[in-house]
């Protein structure tokens, strides 16, 4: 099964919730084509047809309802999941889900989690690489990983586009271009320096775009936290190898190839970022897997095996 880790949608009316609720960038997500219209959805369907893919996981990420105010973000968590839902019962062969959470408020966060997996049959949860300018690596969010530690479900992490809250890249136009890597590398590297890789093992914890600049950087972080952050409980290229990476890398081959060398091409998961690379720019999301010269069979578990193991939909 060809099975799409990194895929969006975001309904007119979800995008006027947030809106009405104070979030201000929503302008930039309506005009994609990734919305729940027949037009907007055959479209969607076409090019995973052209692009051989069976099924995409569904995520509200970087527009996820992390909002101040507990009674708006439950509001704005609720509909969205109910929008997922009702589109994975209208079309199951071609839509799962992962649900989104009312951050930072832990407790609303646990009750909408329960019921995304006991009432919506979602597959895990997603979040973005920091929530509100908290570190997700905060102890206020322990009990979420406690949680999908215990069912043994997935973590999917997203930029969540605030230039790494640095003026240097936000304020150069470099939010989506730079800044979305370094979040996530930020992200995954809090993750590393508290252990929770190592301290929720169960919890399947997915880092987008190759894992940022983790393949680069591997070897410089082993030597350098031995001093600068000598209570890291591991060896971060130990840590690394705790968790999964998609492959969205904009058809730029060899960070592919440093991806599959530093992680594993088991620890490697398709994804497009739709609808990020549209138009013919789609199908390059298959094909630059296939220029990167791994072996067949590895190749093979890139594109059709290792996401449906992961999230135990079965593969071909």
């Amino acid at each position: 099964m060809r099975l799409d880790v990194h895929a969006h949608l975001w309904s007119t009316e979800y995008l006027d919730l947030l809106q009405a609720h104070g979030v201000h960038d929503v302008a930039a997500y309506r005009h994609l084509g990734a919305g729940r219209t027949e037009r907007e959805l055959d479209a969607r369907f076409a090019l995973l047809d052209n692009a051989g893919i069976d099924m995409q996981i569904l995520s509200a990420t970087p527009l996820s309802p992390h909002l101040e105010d507990e009674q708006a973000a439950v509001e704005a968590a609720r509909r969205i999941n109910d929008e997922y839902a009702e589109l994975v019962a209208r079309y199951p062969t071609r839509f799962r889900a992962i649900a989104s959470l009312p951050l930072p408020h832990i407790d609303a966060a646990l009750r909408e989690l329960e019921r995304a997996f006991t009432q919506l049959n979602m597959l895990g949860a997603c979040i973005t690489t920091s929530v509100l300018g908290l570190s997700i690596a905060n102890p206020l969010f322990e009990p979420l990983y406690q949680e999908l530690n215990r069912r043994r479900s997935v973590l999917a992490i997203h930029p969540a586009g605030r230039g790494a809250h640095s003026p240097l890249i936000a304020d150069y136009a470099l939010t989506w271009s730079i800044g979305a890597p370094i979040e996530d590398t930020v992200a995954a590297m809090h993750f590393i320096l508290n252990g929770i890789p190592q301290r929720f093992p169960e919890m399947k914890i997915i880092v987008p775009h190759l894992g940022g600049l983790l393949p680069m950087t591997l070897e410089r972080l082993d030597q350098t936290v031995a001093w600068e952050a000598p209570n890291t409980p591991e060896p971060p290229s130990r840590a690394a190898l705790r968790m999964w990476y998609d492959t969205v890398g904009h058809d730029q081959v060899p960070a592919l190839q440093a991806a599959a060398a530093t992680f594993g091409t088991e620890r490697l998961l398709f994804g497009t970022d739709f609808p990020f690379q549209p138009g013919e720019l789609f199908q390059t999301t298959v094909d630059y897997i296939r220029r990167a010269g791994l072996p067949e069979e590895e190749v093979n578990a890139i594109l059709d095996r290792n996401a449906a193991t992961l999230f135990g939909l079965g593969a071909n």
